[in-house]
């Protein structure tokens, strides 16, 4: 089973849903034959790397209410978070474009560290307060996890896997994702954002059961066995 999941570093409802996920996959009894793929999206493509306004200023421009009401809203997310066990930093979060981010991510999923990587991103961004849109910082995290500076430094300063974050975004479009996180369980179902675990389960369930159902091979034309069989090829077939 494949579950592909479109998110942003900078989305507190992608972690959230991250961490929900996760938990129904641990009591999921198919859970090691379950691939997950993270997908890169940008809520806000245009965000500066260098933004003096905090999250809570951010959050009130954005939808036209007093920096009361923002930080409210963000406390109930903090809340939210520490139910899937989680801290979110709200007055320390430090807005700023993910692009590098998710490019960062793609590197590390050549090398086999992406779910390090997104872990150690989110944290970073939700919890750490720091600048996850500043160079340094990611090749930083990269050392971490377990990444080689070096390469990490070089993707980075070469525009390298901008291609793969841009394709990622397109496909998000041609599914119509206008919000993240969304999950789409092999290819078939999809959940769009931090829904209940339940939720989750249903869906691992449901993909479960269908992959048990799948018919088996029906082979037609079995090949000659035996004395007729030269080194094992005949009828257009070879066997070990």
């Amino acid at each position: 089973m494949r579950i592909d999941v479109w998110s942003d570093y900078a989305c507190p409802f992608c972690y959230i849903g991250k961490r929900r996920l996760e938990h129904a996959l641990s009591q999921f009894a198919g859970r090691e034959q379950v691939e997950v793929v993270f997908r890169s999206f940008q809520l806000d493509p245009s965000a500066r790397t260098d933004e003096t306004r905090d999250i809570h200023e951010m959050l009130a421009g954005k939808y036209g209410m007093t920096r009361d009401k923002a930080k409210a809203m963000n406390a109930q997310l903090a809340e939210q978070a520490q139910s899937v066990g989680l801290e979110f930093n709200f007055d320390q979060v430090v807005p700023t474009n993910t692009f590098d981010a998710h490019r960062l991510s793609h590197y590390a999923k050549t090398v086999g560290k992406a779910p390090e990587i997104s872990e150690r991103l989110l944290r970073a961004y939700f919890t750490d307060g720091v600048n996850i849109g500043d160079r340094e910082v990611l090749i930083s995290l990269a050392a971490e996890v377990g990444l080689d500076t070096a390469e990490a430094k070089a993707a980075l300063d070469s525009g390298a896997y901008a291609d793969e974050v841009n394709g990622d975004i397109a496909a998000a479009q041609s599914l119509n994702v206008t919000g993240v996180p969304f999950f789409v369980f092999n290819n078939k179902y999809a959940i769009s954002g931090a829904q209940p675990g339940p939720v989750f389960s249903e869906v691992l369930d449901t993909v479960w059961a269908e992959e048990q159902k799948a018919p088996a091979l029906q082979v037609v034309g079995q090949p000659k066995a035996g004395a007729d069989a030269a080194e094992g090829c005949d009828d257009g077939s070879c066997s070990i």
